[in-house]
């Protein structure tokens, strides 16, 4: 779903400069062409955020509630494969018959496909991809459903061509960075003492997913975020660890109740991580939940609290604070994080907590 209504799936950005003067026009140079004039290749442009074909940006439908919203759309024509197949073989069949021949050149069955290729693909409706983003005017926030790395990599080059401005993703190692702490000095930390020496993952997401397993079992759940208040952490599954070197690399845990299973204990005390997991934070009567992809700071399925705003302008507003809030509350714990990560003193003593909880805990099959 897009940020309207449902749930919302998307990358934290930050703009390093705020956007420029009369921004929407810059968009509307890079709009997406008009479908009937897609060929064979494919075209990616800008449309509104009401809807994919919406390619005429002007501030009425490219600015809503104080934000910007446009979507990245990737256009092409394709045919689909069990199609393209039978189409060729029909007509590989047809010449072989008029021919009288046994089997075709391998020239022949190339210009076959080129044939059926240029017959074919211009009656193949569009498909088309898109990446929605929110962004603050006036501000250094950005959300976009840029999930996989080449998608992220896609939408900052369109955005950077449209506004000369490249939005720095926040993953767990720029996140650290903006807190002046660089995760590239901390030394490797094995979580179970039962696997000391072993080749386990440096990643810094890895480390904080674990520990925010860690935190919402053996700390008693809670974490106070300043100016927010107290938030309840919770950690679900699905789950996914990873381990770097021989053996399983990664395994996941999916049916019944996977955090408390023998295989979830298994993981840890052969000094797996989490690197993927259903995280829940709430505060009073308002929870936050979504799927968490630690090693990217990707958020699947982010689920917000209950809108009771009518019109559809102030319910997106309210959808926009609430993710603000998670973000705000999500990065505040991530500073804990990272306070006591990169403190050596503090880490050593936390490592020794965590080896006991990770030997001590029960399971259940």
């Amino acid at each position: 779903m897009g940020f309207e209504s449902g749930s919302v799936s998307l990358r934290l950005f930050h703009l390093p400069q705020p956007l420029p003067e009369r921004v929407v026009p810059r968009f509307a140079r890079h709009a997406l062409p008009p479908l009937d004039t897609l060929g064979a290749g494919k075209v990616v442009g800008w449309v509104s955020g009401r809807h994919l074909l919406d390619r005429q940006l002007t501030d009425a439908n490219a600015l809503y509630g104080g934000y910007l919203r446009l979507t990245l759309v990737a256009a092409e024509r394709k045919i689909p494969a069990a199609l393209f197949r039978a189409e060729c073989k029909l007509e590989e069949l047809a010449q072989l018959a008029a021919g009288g021949q046994d089997r075709l050149s391998a020239r022949a069955r190339s210009d076959i496909r080129q044939q059926v290729t240029a017959r074919l693909l211009p009656q193949m409706p569009p498909q088309l991809k898109a990446i929605p983003f929110v962004s603050e005017p006036a501000g250094a926030r950005l959300w976009a459903a840029a999930l996989a790395d080449k998608q992220t990599d896609e939408f900052l080059l369109h955005f950077h061509q449209a506004t000369g401005l490249s939005p720095i993703p926040l993953t767990p190692e720029a996140a650290a960075a903006r807190r002046q702490v660089d995760v590239r000095q901390w030394d490797v930390s094995c979580f179970s003492s039962e696997a000391a020496g072993e080749p386990v993952s440096d990643r810094a997401g890895h480390d904080f997913l674990t520990w925010f397993w860690f935190i919402s079992e053996a700390r008693g759940g809670m974490a106070a975020v300043p100016g927010l208040g107290s938030f309840g952490l919770l950690l679900e599954g699905p789950l996914t660890f990873v381990m770097e070197g021989g053996g399983a690399h990664e395994v996941i845990l999916r049916k019944g109740e996977p955090r408390l299973s023998a295989e979830a204990k298994a993981a840890l005390v052969s000094g797996k991580k989490l690197k993927r997991a259903k995280i829940t934070l709430t505060r009073g009567d308002q929870t936050w939940t979504c799927a968490l992809d630690a090693e990217n700071f990707v958020f699947r399925g982010l689920r917000l609290p209950t809108t009771e705003q009518v019109d559809a302008v102030s319910r997106f507003q309210d959808r926009l604070r609430q993710i603000e809030l998670f973000q705000d509350a999500f990065l505040g714990i991530y500073d804990q994080f990272l306070a006591e990560r990169n403190d050596a003193a503090r880490w050593e003593n936390t490592l020794l907590e965590i080896r006991r909880w990770v030997a001590d805990r029960a399971t259940r099959r």
